[in-house]
Parts: structure tokens; sequence; C-alpha cells
């Protein structure tokens, strides 16, 4: 049965069940190696989950979902399906106050944590919410009471079963309400239905069948409660895959190396730190071990660049496979046949240097809106300045001022219970974007972000992304952001390395000049300041997808910011 013809996401699941081994691994965390589901395992707990839901909870009820990525997150997810509710996944790095906006906004009548770290968040103001029935853990608590714990659900002998077949939930039916991670203010809870997700893992699938083994590995780190990787575990469903949970951000790089992944889902940040780590251990190399390296980036890039090779570059690339990229590849577990990239732009520089090493990655394109992804390179024809063409199914148009436009059955359904903000970006049924940029041969290519544009005195329009992109190739600037609105002149905000706290003045100068001279005048970095607080999730100056929050870090920095005029 092919995916456009499922009615929702539990039959995508009947159908991959009926095909694999029952006792076959299906979801293995790294953390805890005991915490292990097989196939059946997972479907008789998804039985076991819905019957204790179907006590508590009505039809489209909303359910809050708290916990870091582990395998009682997917089988929860499917669990809520089946009970006929709907998930919404919260990050486990949100303040006190984000959880009790989020709680006041979707009102969930059943809230799923992890564990008593995670309740500890919210029970300071949950005990007023009347519309809160049921509090379920995966881990028990010590002294609370009147918590389930999952895992006495999971050990449940009699339980009702139940057909995913035939349910009465349509591909335009509310699957789950994703909340934008709200760099421009208060989130937005993003209604996606079964259907625009299955739209995604049609997409997915045709993508990876040019990649993929017949039983794939995935590593899973990136937050499920980001749309990205939340649509990821249902592609993971849709191909059979073995799926990974990783430890931390923090063990990742030993993680690929515990469960040689074939595929890994990841934002820009992750391949800008694996850059400059890969790249700062290539500077310290020297003699025959340079020119191979410094010969694998040449021959990599004109590879990429389809540019044909001589016959002794042929042979010197042989070489460099052997000697240089699978060494380089078995740092990450030997198996890796992609990256793929999201959530953000992919610094061309970076993508270059990864695709050359031998770490092929492809860049993609998509919102939470857009359940999420509208497009993708394929593999045999990576074309590193695009986002790749548009998935199947997905219509996209490029407006008159250059706002790329999309319509499909993976737009969103609205956005939860804020007419006023839907009605500004779906217009029609397309939706609006709000990124600028056009195709180049059925590519589509971003050039900027309508809402991130700097607009000078002059009525100069500046991305500046892609500066701040340029200054995190300097080894010594871990974070930094580009500050010039309504100004005559950009300056900059920077965070150094740890290694390279005593860098003194005169060194950044001297790389900012480097940068400048690529840039247009408009472009040019006049002055900067250097602050020792990074911008992270937790003091909220990031998102949960390690975005900046401009906002929140020009008005932290606002007067250090002003001094520079």
């Amino acid at each position: 049965m092919n995916i456009d013809q499922y009615n929702n996401l539990l039959e995508l699941f009947h159908y991959q069940l009926v095909k694999e081994k029952p006792d076959q691994i299906f979801l293995q965390s790294l953390k805890d190696q005991n915490l292990k589901f097989t196939w059946q395992d997972t479907y008789l707990n998804i039985l076991k989950l819905a019957e204790e839901l179907d006590k508590i909870i009505d039809k489209s009820d909303r359910c809050l979902l708290i916990s870091e990525n582990r395998p009682e997150w997917m089988i929860s997810d499917l669990a809520i399906m089946l009970s006929n509710g709907v998930t919404v996944p919260a990050y486990t790095t949100y303040t006190e106050r984000d959880y009790e906006y989020l709680i006041d906004d979707c009102e969930p009548s059943v809230i799923i944590v992890s564990d008593e770290n995670q309740y500890k968040k919210i029970k300071n103001f949950i005990s007023n919410k009347i519309f809160i029935k049921k509090i379920i853990s995966f881990e028990s608590f010590k002294n609370v009471h009147k918590i389930i714990c999952i895992k006495d659900i999971f050990k449940k002998k009699q339980f009702k079963e139940k057909n995913l077949l035939n349910l009465e939930i349509k591909r335009k039916d509310l699957a789950c309400i994703i909340y934008t991670s709200g760099t421009q203010g208060n989130p937005k809870g993003v209604m996606l239905s079964h259907g625009g997700i299955l739209s995604n893992c049609e997409g997915s699938i045709s993508l990876l069948n040019e990649i993929i083994s017949v039983k794939p590995k995935f590593l899973t780190w990136l937050p499920l409660s980001h749309s990205y990787e939340h649509t990821v575990q249902f592609v993971q469903i849709a191909i059979g895959a073995q799926v990974f949970y990783a430890e931390s951000i923090d063990k990742l790089i030993k993680n690929m190396s515990d469960c040689s992944p074939d595929i890994m889902t990841a934002v820009p940040r992750f391949y800008q730190n694996l850059y400059q780590k890969i790249g700062t251990s290539f500077n310290k190399t020297k003699g025959f071990k340079n020119y191979l390296i410094n010969k694998t980036l040449q021959l990599g890039k004109k590879k990429l660049f389809k540019e044909k090779f001589s016959l002794l570059e042929s042979l010197q690339n042989l070489v460099c496979e052997k000697l240089v990229r699978k060494k380089i590849k078995s740092q990450f577990g030997g198996s890796l046949k992609a990256f793929i990239s999201g959530g953000g732009a992919l610094d061309k520089e970076v993508g270059v240097f990864l695709n050359s090493i031998g770490l092929p990655t492809l860049q993609g394109y998509g919102l939470t809106e857009t359940s999420p992804v509208v497009s993708c390179n394929p593999i045999h024809d990576i074309r590193i300045q695009t986002v790749g063409p548009p998935f199947t199914g997905n219509q996209v148009k490029i407006a008159d001022d250059g706002e790329i436009l999309i319509k499909g059955e993976n737009v969103m359904l609205g956005y939860w219970n804020n007419k006023a903000e839907t009605d500004k970006v779906l217009k029609d049924e397309w939706l609006y974007t709000g990124d600028i940029g056009h195709f180049d041969n059925r590519y589509l290519k971003i050039t900027d972000r309508k809402k991130d544009i700097i607009i000078t005195l002059g009525g100069d329009n500046i991305s500046p992304v892609k500066i701040e992109n340029d200054l995190a190739k300097i080894n010594f600037i871990e974070q930094s952001l580009v500050y010039g609105d309504s100004k005559p002149y950009l300056v900059a905000l920077l965070i150094l390395n740890k290694e390279f706290k005593k860098t003194s003045i005169n060194e950044i100068n001297r790389e900012i000049e480097i940068i400048n001279k690529n840039l247009p005048k408009i472009e040019k970095i006049k002055k900067f300041i250097v602050v020792e607080e990074q911008f992270t999730i937790e003091n909220g100056l990031m998102t949960p997808t390690l975005k900046l929050k401009r906002f929140k870090i020009i008005n932290k920095y606002k007067n250090q910011l002003e001094k520079l005029y």
C-alpha cells in the first residue's frame, strides 16, 4: 500500500509492523541499554497506554508531552492518536513561564512527563488548572502520589486489542499541535494534520530510497518536540528503521560510533561546530598528511561542482578516499550515508567542506507550518547553495516581492486559538513563509528572511545571518550577533571560544578586516563588543533549535550596542 493511500499515521505503523519481524528491536535508548522495545513491544505498549488514556480523554483533547528523546516518546505519541487525542510536544528546556503559557493556551487534559525533574517545572501552577485530569510519568516518583507511572501501564497483562485499521481518523484530522520556537514573541501552536505528516513521509522516502540500506539505523537527538524530528520519527516507521536515542548533545559523536547510523538529521549549528572541530584538527597537520588533506578538499570540491577529473586526479581521489575520507567516516560509525540539514540556512563553506571530506550533507528547507519539509537536495545531485527541489505534492511559487509561497496537504490547518495570526500567513490556501527566494533550474534557493532583515538608515536591506556565518568561521569566535537596524553602519556583538579568551582586540580586528574585504561597503562590520555570557537555551537567548532570539539579545545588550554609534 502506498503512503498516499493511508488514512492516518497509525495505519502507517500498522503496515510496517506487519512487514517487520515482531521480535526485532525497533527503539533503543543509548543512555539506558536496558530501555529497548521490539516492534511487537511497541505495538502492545501503544494499546495499553491508549486504553488508560481512553478512561481520561475525549476526542480532540490535548495531551502535553514533556520529555527528552527516549523510546516512550514515540509510544506515547501514537497512543494519544489511538485515543483520538492530540499530542502537544513541549521542549524540556522551557522556563516555568513558557510552560504556563503553553498549558493555558492549549488546556491539556493529560500531561505526560519523563521524570520528577520535568514535573517540578510545572507542579507549582497546575493545581488550579481544572482542565488537567491526570499526570503520567515515564519514571516513578519517590514522594509524589496520584501520578501514574507508564512502566506500570506497560506491565499490564489484561488489555483490549484495538485494530489500527478502520479507525475513524482521516488525513485532514488534527494529529498534533507543535508550538513555534518563539523567536519573534510568544510561541504559536501550529496545527498539523495526519495527511500533512504522511505527505512529508512520502517525499522523504523518495529522497532516502537512493541512500538507505535494507535495515537503516537512525540516531535521533534533535528534540522530538521540534516539528523536524517529530516528522522524522514517522519516516523512521515508514522505512522500518532501527531508532537509537542519543544520550546527549555532548556525547553525539561517541553515540554515532556506538550505533553506526545510516542517516542523521541536525540543524546548521551542529554542522558549523563540526566544521570548526575538524578544521582545527586539519590545521594542526604537517608534511604529507597536510598535503593529503588539502588534496582531499580540493578534489572533493571539484567533484561536488561536477568538474571533470584528469586521469591523475582520479587516481589521487582514490587515495584520498581510502586514506582520508574513509578514516573520517569511521569516526562517525562507518555507516553514515548522509547528514540532512534543516531548521535554518547551512553556510555554503560549511556544506562544501563536509561534502568534500566524505560526509555527504543534504540541505533542505521547511517550516513548522509545512509539517515541516518543503524541499531537499537529493544525494545524486547536490547543489550546495540551494535547498533542493520541492517534494512531490508541494506547490511552491514566488510572489512578486520574492516571498516563497507554499500550497499543499503539508500546510498547517492553522494556528491554535489564533485566527488573526492564521489569517496573516494563510491566504487562499497559500502559506506566506516570510522567506525570500527564487528557483534556479527547479532547485529552490533561499536568499533572505523577511523578519531577520536589517534595514539601515540608507534604506539598504541586509541579512545579518549571512555575516554571522562568516564570523563563525573565525576559530576564536564562538557566537555572534550583527546589529544595525535604522543605523548608519553595522556592528557586532561577539562571544569568544573558551580556548581563546586571551585573544587580543588587534587579533579580532585583523580577522574582521579579512571578512570585511569580501563584503560590500554597507555590510562591513565597523565596530564590535566582546561579552562573556554565551547565548544558550537555558538563559533564554537561544531557541531549543539553537536559533538566536535576536529581540531578547538586543534588549539585553542594547546600551552597550548603542554606545558603538
